[in-house]
């Protein structure tokens, strides 16, 4: 059974012979892979460049090794982990500490009196938190579909995957650069930093110690790091040498490590001349809202684009902005098709106005779609 009980036409003509493997990982030893001694920089990825947004959550539940591995088969060019820490100081690859939607955490009496009201960069949650679970009490959990409604279909996949520690991501990462013969590319997030500190949780330590580990901690290695907090790009390019990347999200928002230390800049100072020259001295690279290059009228659809391309680009730093999902409700009203907001739209006109702007790369939930508008757009 598909959502609105209609098959998406064109959905499995889209994913194509791409085909996930057992889904494992075999957890290889550090620093081994001859393809991480490469010399080549961030730079000589293909432009446009596909990230696999918390890999290819288009069709496997997000953050899962069943996720990355499809990413990477797909032929996506760099793939997403968002990092939150455990009780007990592991990092673990989840878009939020929040694992009440993303886990069956629900499902599991012993952890039912773990169920609490949080508050978190200002915003009031309520659910299960990773920093409240030892990394042996998340493994019991397993991972399931985000937005069911949405992608019924990966809910197949429900209970397949436990939660992945950052580690063995790298390990993964390597395994499969050895069999590859090239570097696996990631792009590593810092989620909520100041929240963690403030919970003798920081994650820009743990996060360095394990880039050295794997040989990932150099100018050149096959990584980004990113986050919404510029300040813990700033305490990262104080650690290691790895290319950074400040996110951003609406014009209108301050991030929250600015608002914790009282700093009135919003996102839409740091997008103005000056801003993006105050980024450029600790990090390589912006990660904004696709809002902030082509803003959207009352109705949804696209309006004029802003100079942020053009801007940034004088300043020396690239854009991977995000994201980009084939699904008519997260599309531009332009590029939406019929009433069923779970439909597939016309992603590919969507992608190419994008790709337009001058863009490096950017985020996808559906990798081989990007990967096929950018190779459309490459070929003009």
């Amino acid at each position: 059974m598909t959502q609105g009980g209609q098959r998406n036409p064109g959905r499995r003509t889209v994913l194509g012979a791409a085909v996930l493997g057992a889904g494992g990982v075999t957890l290889g030893l550090p620093g081994t892979a001859s393809a991480a001694e490469d010399s080549s920089s961030y730079r000589d990825l293909p432009v446009p460049t596909v990230v696999a947004h918390r890999g290819a959550s288009g069709y496997r539940p997000e953050h899962t090794i069943g996720s990355y591995q499809l990413a990477l088969d797909m032929g996506a060019h760099v793939i997403e982990q968002d990092l939150v820490p455990t009780k007990d100081g592991h990092l673990v690859c989840r878009h939020e500490n929040d694992i009440t939607g993303t886990t069956d955490v629900a499902a599991h009496p012993e952890f039912a009196s773990r169920r609490t009201t949080k508050s978190v960069d200002g915003v009031s949650l309520t659910g299960w938190f990773t920093e409240d679970f030892t990394l042996a009490e998340l493994k019991t959990l397993r991972a399931k579909e985000r937005i069911p409604g949405t992608r019924q279909e990966n809910t197949l996949y429900d209970g397949r995957w436990t939660i992945p520690t950052f580690e063995e991501v790298l390990r993964w990462a390597e395994q499969e650069g050895r069999a590859r013969g090239r570097r696996v590319w990631l792009h590593i997030e810092t989620k909520h930093p100041t929240y963690f500190r403030g919970l003798g949780l920081g994650l820009e330590e743990p996060l360095a110690k394990l880039l050295r580990k794997y040989g990932r901690h150099k100018k050149n290695s096959p990584n980004f790091l990113q986050s919404f907090e510029p300040s813990s790009m700033q305490r990262l390019a104080e650690l290691v040498a790895a290319p950074r990347v400040v996110l951003l999200s609406g014009a209108g928002t301050r991030p929250w490590d600015f608002e914790v230390a009282g700093d009135p800049r919003k996102v839409a100072d740091l997008v103005k001349p000056e801003g993006l020259k105050w980024i450029a001295g600790f990090a390589q690279g912006l990660g904004p809202t696709l809002d902030l290059i082509i803003p959207k009228d009352a109705a949804g659809k696209l309006g004029t684009p802003t100079t942020l391309v053009r801007d940034a680009h004088a300043q020396g730093l690239i854009l991977h902005p995000y994201t980009m999902r084939n699904e008519n409700t997260f599309l531009p009203a332009d590029f939406r098709r019929g009433t069923d907001p779970a439909a597939y739209g016309d992603a590919f006109g969507a992608f190419k106005v994008y790709f337009e702007q001058g863009i490096d790369g950017i985020f996808s939930d559906n990798p081989d779609t990007a990967l096929l508008a950018a190779a459309d757009f490459t070929s003009r």
